[in-house]
């Protein structure tokens, strides 16, 4: 099986593309990732020596390109992870996640549908989406596979959209797909400027902690490392044209994660309690900031058998401890020069 992984050098795409080269040599895994800020090949260096590992840097919005590759490489099936994501920066520039998480998912979709039209039998377009497509929550309710689509970001809008692309495509050309929807994930690798690795390298660096609002805004968390052994069950036991819903089951308020991250740093760096809490600082709230998100993840438990591994209080420690254990990874994102490690490797 020839398998095409978008956007895995991404902090979730990095995390499959380990899990499906380890434990199915019998795949071929090909990598595809443009290598944009989030993109870190240092994120799957380990395993980039595999026999059954490629790596391909291209931009999903060439069309040309993705055509050529699938007629190049013949993959079986795509599991598609590559996106815009990070809110913040939608608001600033729209027409950036427009372009990737709309067109470049369209473009793959074509490339897939002319290239699988004689023979749809084995095939699968895996769409990896967010939970922040169904909009925002009251204090009570849980979002479902069935929760009407009503996003609220330029993030969100355009993962409703490739979402809307996907299924249309199914629908309409009869291509076999999946969708799967996730709550926040957090664990190893991920970009700091996310809100765990940012706030445990400002609690190092003695900065400030940016609190937006009254930092009661609610969200259900997800293990990276649990998401894609999720991701791997939806794949190969998933029904053709379902969409799951992937949650941590437990829900935290962005002040109550914070606190908890900085006990766990105070104990790690030897500091007095309550001494990182002290760099807490409420700062104007984002535009269309939704109040509260939470899945409810029963259906992939009842019909697939997931459930996540670890509460959040231990994944956010194991996360703590592989930031602690892993300097010089931090180092080479936060300055940059992580991005000169595919000239150095592949040039």
């Amino acid at each position: 099986m020839k398998i095409l992984i978008t956007g895995g050098a991404g902090f979730i795409g990095s995390h499959v593309v380990r899990l499906f080269v380890t434990k199915y040599p019998e795949y071929q895994i090909y990598n595809l990732d443009e290598l944009t800020y989030a993109g870190n090949l240092e994120n799957v260096k380990d395993i980039e020596h595999s026999s059954n590992y490629t790596f391909l840097k291209a931009d999903i919005n060439d069309a040309e390109k993705m055509v050529n590759l699938f007629k190049k490489y013949n993959f079986d099936k795509v599991i598609h992870l590559a996106a815009e994501s990070h809110v913040d920066r939608s608001i600033t520039d729209p027409l950036a996640f427009v372009r990737t998480n709309v067109i470049g998912t369209i473009n793959l979709l074509n490339a897939a549908k002319d290239h699988w039209k004689d023979d749809l039998e084995n095939k699968l377009f895996y769409h990896i989406s967010t939970d922040e497509v169904y909009g925002t929550l009251g204090e009570t309710g849980l979002f479902t596979e069935t929760t009407a689509y009503d996003p609220n970001s330029p993030y969100s809008a355009s993962k409703a959209s490739s979402d809307h692309f996907v299924r249309a495509y199914g629908e309409t050309y009869g291509l076999p797909f999946i969708i799967s929807n996730c709550s926040n994930n957090y664990g190893p690798n991920q970009f700091p400027e996310k809100l765990i690795p940012l706030f445990f390298n400002n609690i190092i660096s003695n900065k400030a902690l940016p609190v937006y609002g009254d930092g009661k805004y609610t969200r259900d968390w997800l293990y990276v490392i649990d998401h894609a052994h999720a991701i791997d069950l939806v794949f190969h036991k998933g029904e053709n044209k379902s969409t799951y819903n992937i949650g941590g089951f437990n829900e935290w308020q962005n002040l109550d994660l914070i606190k908890l991250l900085c006990e766990i740093m105070d104990k790690r760096l030897g500091r007095a309690k309550g001494e990182s809490a002290k760099l807490i600082t409420y700062v104007k709230d984002r535009p269309g900031h939704d109040k509260r998100y939470a899945i409810d993840a029963t259906k992939i438990n009842t019909e697939l058998g997931w459930k996540p591994s670890v509460t959040f209080e231990e994944g956010l420690e194991k996360t703590v401890d592989w930031y602690l254990e892993n300097p010089e990874w931090l180092k080479n994102v936060t300055s940059g020069k992580y991005q000169e490690y595919y000239d150095k490797q592949y040039v």
